[in-house]
């Protein structure tokens, strides 16, 4: 499947809306998937993303490692490296399609830490 690099505008912000849940590998709900090079366990979480004049719920898959300690809704982040993989399957004779979302991390936005960051810039 082709991984489409996302690009989003300056104007893009994205906030926390549920908590990260375990991404599984199997319908059972047995086997955690992980990533196929660092062997992390991989999450999955719903960010609001607003940009612009529209805004809509994403479900992002990310690396266990990748998120911030300390994640609450309502908190802003930013996806690094996000990537968009379009994907369909027949499902009980009916089409199902959609959009797979993945990040390498979530950055946290204007916390502690980006303040540091941008001192030391």
């Amino acid at each position: 499947m082709a991984r489409i690099r996302v690009g989003l505008l300056p104007t893009a912000s994205f906030m926390v809306g549920t908590m990260p849940v375990p991404k599984y590998a199997d319908a059972e709900k047995t086997q955690f998937a992980t990533d196929r090079e660092t062997g992390a366990k991989l999450k999955t979480i719903t960010l609001f993303f607003m940009e612009e004049d529209r805004a809509e719920a994403l479900k992002i898959t990310v690396p266990e490692t990748g998120l911030p300690n300390g994640l609450k809704p309502g908190m802003p982040v930013m996806p690094v490296e996000l990537f968009a993989t379009p994907w369909a399957r027949i499902f009980n004779g009916q089409l199902a399609d959609g959009i797979a979302y993945r990040a390498d991390r979530l950055d946290l936005v204007g916390g502690p830490d980006s303040a540091a960051e941008d001192e030391a810039a």
